[in-house]
């Protein structure tokens, strides 16, 4: 595989991980109080925008997503660790499509921060005349199964330690690396599987109820595991674990094995 792909998965891998570690951070603190809020991605672009050389973080973030976005869409097309064409195969390739044009979205939006004064991200969904009446219904219905179908196999992956291949982990000799790797990417993955899968619940029902007028973001599914029995703790335990997905990330950017298509 071409060098310059490595460099733009593992720089990729760093700015992913940087969104998710400020994402449970943030999160982490509000579910007890000390400060902090409700975080998705978009508001981790403006609490950037807010800091100290907001505009030079907001370039770095920019450039890591697009280079995130970009090794999504070269995995999708070009196949460069020889995926296959089969169903599971295209499936695969199709979510990765799918993880780049989110990234891509996120990326601009970092940039075009830069340009403007920004306005207040929110944690409720936006109305759209758009997503009025049936073809609204099946839209949500299509993406809540997509969610749900996403969620189950972060889930999977964690349970069946599948994540560990991308690592080579036989052969890591050192213990302590493979136990961050290990725990943190298990942990990580369950959280996101939580957040997926409550997602997948909120455009499911809105689906089933014909209510496509208010679209529901990762703080929307915050606040619902804040609102249960016991929610602090639960909304502390997965910002937690998002946090952990953000240290899997790095441990990705440092060691991930790339496989050559035709050596497989």
């Amino acid at each position: 595989m071409d060098s310059k792909f490595k460099k733009m998965a593992r720089i990729g891998y760093v700015a992913k991980g940087s969104v998710y570690a400020i994402t449970g951070v943030l999160t982490f603190m509000a579910a007890f109080n000390l400060g902090g809020q409700k975080t998705g991605k978009l508001q981790v672009i403006e609490f950037l925008e807010k800091q100290p050389f907001g505009n030079a973080l907001l370039i770095l973030i920019g450039l890591g997503l697009l280079c995130y976005a970009g090794w999504r869409f070269i995995q999708s097309i070009s196949d460069p660790e020889d995926i296959g064409s089969d169903k599971k195969a295209k499936a695969k390739r199709t979510g990765f499509f799918v993880s780049g044009l989110i990234y891509l979205g996120l990326a601009v939006y970092a940039f075009m921060q830069l340009f403007t004064a920004g306005s207040s991200g929110g944690g409720g969904g936006q109305s759209s005349s758009f997503l009025a009446g049936q073809a609204g219904v099946y839209i949500f219905a299509i993406v809540g199964a997509a969610l749900a179908v996403a969620g189950f196999f972060q889930i999977k992956k964690a349970y069946t330690n599948e994540f560990l291949k991308k690592f080579n982990y036989k052969s890591i000799s050192e213990e302590k690396r493979r136990k961050t790797i290990k725990n943190t990417g298990y942990l990580g993955l369950i959280a996101r599987g939580i957040i997926l899968g409550i997602l997948a619940f909120f455009f499911i029902r809105a689906a089933i109820e014909s209510n496509t007028s208010d679209i529901k973001s990762t703080t929307d599914a915050f606040s619902f595991i804040q609102d249960s029995s016991y929610g602090s703790w639960l909304l502390g335990a997965v910002a937690a674990g998002l946090v952990c997905y953000a240290i899997y990330m790095f441990m990705m950017a440092r060691y991930r094995q790339f496989q050559d298509g035709e050596n497989e």
